[in-house]
C-alpha cells in the first residue's frame, strides 16, 4: 500500500530504489551499581574504548579517498574532539566515581545530561551538534560491548539484492557512516532524524545527493527492499509507489538529470541580465577549505563566512588569534585573489563558546548574541579582528558585523577596530586593507539603513534574522515556524527599502541569506535592483539561469507592483506582460 511521509528536504533531486535499512543505532544499556575498588578499573575500560575510537576515526580519515567531501573530514575531526570533550569525560568520571554506577551507565546518563542543554540552545546548528555527540557515544559503546567495527552502512550495502537501485533508510548516520556512504551503491537516503543543518543534511549538499532527514519513524515504517522514492524538492519520502506515481517520478527524474547538464553548461558564462546588468554571485562558506567549493562552483567570491564555524566545538575554549588567522588566511588564499567577507562570530550567549558562562535569558534570540557578545568582550573581540586583519596582508578581505541596531554599537566596533589596528601596529605585525560592512538583519537596522550607510563600505541583507526579527517568528520554535513568510509585504518592503538606500548612496548591497539562494527569489530581488547574491555554492547555477534570462528594465515595473500586493505570493510566479506587469 502506498504512503508517504514527510521530512525536510535538505539535499535536491529525486532517487528511486529499493529499501536498504540500516540497524538500529542505538544500543541498549545494562544498568548496575559497582564496588568502589572497581571504580578505577570501570574508567579505565571507558578510556579504552574512547581511545579505540579515537584510532578509528583517524584510521578514517587518513584513509579517506581524494574525493571525499571536505565537510566529512571536517566532521570527523568534529568527533575527534567531542571525545575529548571535557564535560562529558568529567562527568563520567563523576558517575562512576560518587553514585558508582557501571561505565556504560555513566555515560549514557552524563549524555542526557547533555543532550538537555543542547535542546535549550536557540541556534539550529548548535542544537542539531547532540547528534554528534550521540553517536561519538554510541561509538564507544559499540566498543565496550565488543562490536567495534560494525558499520551500519557497509552492513546495509551488504544486505542490498538484485541489480535495482538502493536507497538507504537510517535512523541517523553519523560522519564516518557518510565516509562508507560515499563509497557505496545508495542513490540516496532518508534518516528519522536530523535537521537542516545537521551534519547529514551539510554532507549530502556537497555530494549532491538527494536526502530527505528528519522523516520520523521511518525505519519502523518502511520494511527492507520496499520501493521507495525519495523526493530531495519536497522532502517527501513515497513508499511502495504504485506503477503510476513511479513512473511520473522516474519521469522527473530524467528531467532534473537534463537540468543538470544544462545547468553545468552555464558554469563559465559571465552572470550578465539581457539588458547587460552584471550580477555578482557569491558563495557562503563555513569552514576555510570550503573555498574549494565556492571556486568550483562558480562563485567570484565569498559573500558570508561564517567564523562561528571556528568556534564551535572546542570545548569552551575560544580559538587563538593564530588559529583564526591561519584559517582566515586558509580561505583568502584559496579563493585565489577573489573578495572573502569575514562574518565576525555571530553566536548567543546560550551557546558551549562563552568560556563556561550560559544565559539563563527566556529568549535568548533577543539576548546577548552576535555584536552584542563581541562587544561584551573585547579582548576576545579584538583577537579575531586582529586575526581577520593579518589575513587581509593576503588578499581581498573584506570584515562584516553582524546584528548592529544601535549607533553606539557601531561606534564601538569601529573603535575596537583601530584599536586592533594600533595593536598590531604596536607589534610590528603586517596587516591588510578591509572594507567595513554591516550586516542588516533586524528592523531598527533596516529602517535606519541611510546611517549605517554613513559608516559602512558596504551592506548585507541577512534576510533569515530579518525575517525572524520583522515577524517576531522563533525559527526554531515549530508551533510557530509555519508563520516565517519571505513574501510577508513587510519584509518585502525593508528588504526593497535597503537595497534602495544603498544603491541611492552608491554603495555595495547584498542578500546572503536563504532568500539569495532561491531560484524563485530571484527574478523579484532583481527588479529590486540587487546586484549581488550570496549564497550556498550548490545553488549557484540555478540562480545564474534566472540572473541569464532576466530582463531587469522589465523586471522593475514588476517588483513594485508585487511589493505593493496584499498577496505577494500570488504575482511571484505569474509571467510578465510585454510592458512588464504581472499577468492577471
Amino acid at each position: 500500500m502506498t504512503f508517504s511521509i514527510q521530512g525536510l528536504a535538505v539535499s535536491r533531486g529525486i532517487a528511486i530504489g529499493r529499501a536498504v535499512l540500516a540497524a538500529a543505532s542505538r544500543m541498549e544499556v545494562v544498568h548496575y551499581f559497582i564496588e568502589s575498588v572497581q571504580v578505577e578499573a570501570e574508567l579505565a575500560r571507558m578510556r579504552r574504548a574512547r581511545d579505540a575510537v579515537t584510532q578509528e576515526l583517524q584510521r578514517l580519515q587518513a584513509d579517506m579517498p581524494p574525493d571525499a567531501p571536505q565537510e566529512l573530514a571536517a566532521l570527523l575531526d568534529v568527533h575527534i574532539l567531542l571525545l575529548q570533550d571535557e564535560m562529558l569525560i568529567s562527568g563520567v568520571r563523576q558517575w562512576v566515581s560518587e553514585r558508582l554506577y557501571n561505565a556504560e551507565w555513566a555515560l549514557t546518563t552524563q549524555l542526557e545530561l547533555i543532550s538537555r542543554q543542547f535542546d535549550e540552545m536557540e541556534d539550529d546548528y548548535l542544537r542539531e551538534r547532540k547528534a554528534d555527540l550521540e553517536q561519538v557515544v554510541e561509538r564507544i559503546l559499540r566498543h565496550m560491548r565488543g562490536a567495534q567495527g560494525a558499520d551500519p552502512v557497509r552492513q546495509a550495502a551488504a544486505a542490498g539484492v538484485g541489480d535495482a537501485a538502493l536507497v538507504l533508510v537510517a535512523h541517523d548516520l553519523s560522519p564516518a557512516d557518510m565516509l562508507q556512504f560515499k563509497q557505496s551503491v545508495f542513490a540516496g537516503f532518508v534518516t528519522g532524524i536530523g535537521g537542516k543543518t545537521s551534519h547529514t543534511a551539510i554532507v549530502a549538499r556537497s555530494m549532491d545527493i538527494p536526502a530527505v532527514v528528519g522523516a520520523r519513524g521511518i525505519s519502523q515504517l518502511v520494511r527492507q527492499d520496499d520501493w521507495v522514492i525519495i523526493d530531495g524538492d519536497a522532502g517527501v519520502v513515497i513508499v511502495d509507489p504504485s506503477p503510476l506515481v513511479l513512473e511520473e517520478y522516474r519521469l522527473r527524474q530524467r528531467q532534473i538529470a537534463l537540468e543538470r547538464e544544462r545547468l553545468q553548461r552555464l558554469l563559465h558564462m559571465p552572470s550578465v541580465t539581457r539588458d547587460g546588468q552584471s550580477v555578482e554571485l557569491l558563495a557562503n562558506i563555513e569552514q576555510p577549505q570550503d573555498a574549494a567549493a565556492a571556486l568550483a562552483a562558480g562563485a567570484i567570491g565569498v559573500g558570508l563566512f561564517r567564523s562561528e564555524f571556528l568556534f564551535m566545538d572546542r570545548g569552551g575554549r575560544l580559538p587563538s588569534e593564530e588559529v583564526q588567522y591561519r584559517a582566515y588566511r586558509q580561505a583568502v588564499e584559496g579563493m585565489k585573489g577573489l573578495p572573502v567577507t569575514i562574518r565576525t562570530v555571530d553566536v548567543g550567549a546560550d551557546k558551549p563558546l562563552d568560556k563556561g558562562h550560559r544565559d539563563t535569558s527566556l529568549n535568548p534570540a533577543l539576548g546577548l548574541r552576535a555584536i552584542r557578545w563581541s562587544l561584551s568582550d573585547p579582548a576576545m573581540f579584538r583577537t579575531q579582528l586582529r586575526a581577520i586583519l593579518r589575513a587581509a596582508a593576503h588578499g581581498q578581505v573584506r570584515l562584516m558585523f553582524p546584528m548592529l541596531a544601535h549607533l553606539a554599537e557601531i561606534r564601538q566596533t569601529l573603535a575596537q577596530v583601530a584599536l586592533a589596528r594600533a595593536e598590531l601596529d604596536a607589534q610590528g605585525i603586517a596587516y591588510g586593507p578591509v572594507q567595513l560592512g554591516a550586516m542588516i538583519e533586524i528592523p531598527a537596522a533596516a529602517l535606519m539603513v541611510r546611517q549605517f550607510l554613513e559608516h559602512f563600505d558596504f551592506l548585507s541583507i541577512g534576510t533569515n534574522d530579518l525575517i525572524q526579527y520583522t515577524l517576531a517568528i522563533d525559527r526554531a520554535d515549530e508551533a510557530v515556524a509555519h508563520l516565517y513568510d519571505p513574501l510577508h509585504p513587510a519584509v518585502l518592503q525593508m528588504v526593497a527599502d535597503v537595497i534602495a538606500a544603498a544603491v541611492q548612496a552608491g554603495k555595495p548591497v547584498c542578500v546572503c541569506g536563504e532568500m539569495a539562494g532561491d531560484a524563485e527569489m530571484t527574478r523579484l530581488l532583481l527588479g529590486l535592483g540587487l546586484r549581488s547574491f550570496s549564497m550556498h555554492p550548490a545553488q549557484t547555477l540555478a540562480v545564474k539561469q534566472e540572473v541569464l534570462r532576466a530582463d531587469t528594465r522589465r523586471l522593475q515595473l514588476w517588483a513594485r507592483q508585487v511589493l505593493a500586493a496584499d498577496e505577494p505570493a500570488t504575482l511571484l510566479a505569474a509571467p510578465l506582460m510585454p510592458g512588464g506587469l504581472a499577468a492577471a
